[in-house]
């Protein structure tokens, strides 16, 4: 447990990145030592210091985790163009875990009852960093100006906020 007054690793601005991308990226070990990168569509923050997403098809990404939890999260905002990396190793949390109950809830109330929801994998985030689109650094451009350019060139009416 943390001490009075300890933050966690997880900041307002990541939990903001997290809902806001919608997609996340998960990189694994395979056992040939090779990456895997799955898409995920149900990745959420669950506290300061945790991540968890819910295995519905993600044979290979949990099979890698029960041999190597080792893995990396990588969210990004499309239209803002800046995310996080998120690196941590997994636990998988079946039935019965309130981890796993919590991440179900999550997947009904948005999908409904015809998503499986085999296993909630919950990411114990040992280090997070920034990825920023080198439009800020080297063409200088605002938040507000790339959510207006990257909306106009995916046809957006209205930027999602």
């Amino acid at each position: 447990m943390k001490g009075w007054g300890a933050m966690g690793i997880i900041t307002e601005d990541m939990r903001k990145i997290v809902d806001s991308a919608r997609l996340a990226f998960v990189a694994t070990v395979c056992e040939d030592g090779s990456p895997n990168l799955s898409p995920k569509g149900s990745l959420r923050v669950y506290d300061d210091d945790h991540l968890v997403f819910m295995n519905m098809a993600s044979p290979t990404t949990v099979a890698n985790l029960r041999r190597d939890p080792r893995l990396e999260v990588n969210v990004i905002d499309f239209l803002l163009r800046r995310g996080y990396r998120f690196k941590g190793n997994a636990e998988l949390r079946g039935e019965g875990d309130p981890v796993y109950a919590w991440s179900r809830q999550w997947v009904l109330d948005t999908h409904g009852p015809g998503y499986p929801c085999h296993e909630a994998v919950l990411i114990e985030v040992e280090r997070a960093l920034p990825v920023d689109s080198p439009a800020y650094t080297f063409g200088h451009w605002s938040e507000d100006d790339l959510k207006r350019a990257w909306s106009d060139t995916y046809g957006l009416t209205h930027a999602p906020s």
